[in-house]
């Protein structure tokens, strides 16, 4: 067990603490706070509360855990409605990253392809790496055009 943290006046004893207060929480201090925490499922709760702070989605962008959970929390931050510009940048380096190493973040890929946020050029170099297959080039072609 996990000896109890204290996050401002919460108390926090146990993994699922953890998570019952990512999903609930909309104290943007405490959601950053809760972002340090060990666990790839809190991260994911984080990146889906629409509460979290561009900060905090920045922070999650560099966070690692396993090639399923990175995929994840990836695409998660990429469709969430507060990811900003540099956010949105960050989670693109961390594809590209992934791609680069052989690994497949598609449904990210196709998710930062929706954000205007980012230019095409910025998007669409992603699918020149390594890990891009044809037909992720093609959707990504796809998702880009329907950008208008």
């Amino acid at each position: 067990m996990i000896a109890p943290t204290i996050l401002g006046a919460i108390s926090v004893h146990t993994p699922a603490d953890y998570l019952e207060l990512a999903h609930a929480e909309s104290d943007s201090a405490v959601l950053h706070r809760l972002a340090r925490c060990p666990y790839p499922f809190v991260w994911q709760a984080l990146a889906a509360n629409p509460s979290t702070a561009p900060g905090t989605l920045l922070q999650l962008s560099t966070a690692q855990d396993s090639a399923w959970n990175d995929n994840r929390l990836l695409l998660l931050l990429a469709e969430h409605p507060s990811a900003d510009h540099a956010v949105l940048r960050g989670v693109r380096d961390a594809v590209a990253a992934k791609l680069a190493e052989g690994e497949r973040p598609y449904a990210a890929v196709l998710a930062l392809a929706g954000r205007t946020e980012l230019a095409a050029a910025e998007v669409r170099q992603l699918g020149t790496l390594r890990g891009a297959s044809a037909r992720l080039r093609s959707q990504l072609d796809r998702h880009l055009g329907l950008r208008t």
